[in-house]
């Protein structure tokens, strides 16, 4: 198949979006030093989500998610939310079930702090929830990525939820 300019587009921002995700994932794990140093990240024992959930947040849901900072299941799903949802993203694999559930996580993350500071509803978290759901509509896994050699695999064919 013969790939439209609009389709290397989806690709790149596939591969983008992913590389993002995934570059939050490290950064929280080894504490590259970014929005998380050294003696902060989770290899050093430390909650990945502690820093966000417990003084970032504000609004009418600001106390749940305080109440959940530090959680271990929730410092796990978060993390394999940005692990997989990246890789995912990245391969162009799975990308039905990477859109969905990254899609839910901006959302739990855009909910933390509301209102939001410029913007009363926009922001990033939107934008890529937006860009997450174009994704898997346009099947963009199949541009510049493993999308078509996955979606023609048993596993998928049985299961195609896994698309």
């Amino acid at each position: 198949m013969e790939k439209t300019k609009a389709q290397s587009v989806w690709g790149i921002l596939r591969i983008t979006l992913g590389l993002i995700l995934l570059w939050s994932f490290f950064d929280k794990l080894f504490g590259l030093g970014f929005d998380t140093v050294t003696d902060k990240s989770w290899l050093a024992g430390n909650s990945p989500t502690v820093g966000f959930l417990k003084f970032g947040t504000d609004g009418p849901l600001a106390s749940f998610y305080q109440n959940i900072a530090g959680n271990a299941l929730v410092d796990w799903l978060f993390m394999l939310g940005l692990l997989l949802v990246g890789m995912a993203l990245i391969l162009g694999i799975g990308m039905r079930i990477a859109g969905f559930s990254g899609s839910l996580m901006m959302l739990l993350l855009w909910s933390a702090v509301l209102p939001k500071v410029h913007n009363p509803i926009l922001d990033e978290h939107i934008i890529y929830i937006l860009v997450l759901l174009g994704l898997t509509y346009s099947d963009a896994g199949r541009f510049i990525g493993l999308g078509n050699w996955w979606q023609n695999t048993q596993l998928v064919k049985k299961y195609p939820f896994l698309k």
